[in-house]
């Protein structure tokens, strides 16, 4: 049976434009990456860089952790925060989230 059946064999190779349509698919893929991924953590790393910079006595901030006080003494890599009055707990400038609008802690 297989000797009734002729081979079949391709008239031609590959496109000679595949080499320039895997460039141009690879530049799309790293357009596509800086745009949706190192553009905009680049731009928050930014913002929050500014935000500890501004960081001064009697801003209102909240942690990464969820707690909420008010800025006592700023140093190179920490900050105190009074959470109650009396109570001060310190953390790294890092680990500041958000700066919290005037007011927003009445409590201390």
């Amino acid at each position: 049976m297989i000797a009734l059946i002729s081979p079949a064999y391709a008239e031609g190779g590959a496109p000679a434009d595949a080499g320039i349509f895997n460039i141009v698919l690879l530049v799309g893929f790293v357009i596509i990456f800086y745009f949706l991924m190192w553009r905009p953590q680049a731009k928050r790393a930014k913002e929050h860089k500014a935000l500890l910079t501004s960081l001064a006595k009697g801003t209102e901030v909240v942690t990464n952790g969820g707690v909420l006080g008010k800025v006592t003494r700023v140093d190179d890599n920490y900050v105190a925060l009074e959470v109650s009055e009396g109570v001060e707990l310190k953390f790294q400038k890092a680990a500041v989230a958000a700066v919290l609008p005037k007011g927003t802690l009445k409590s201390i």
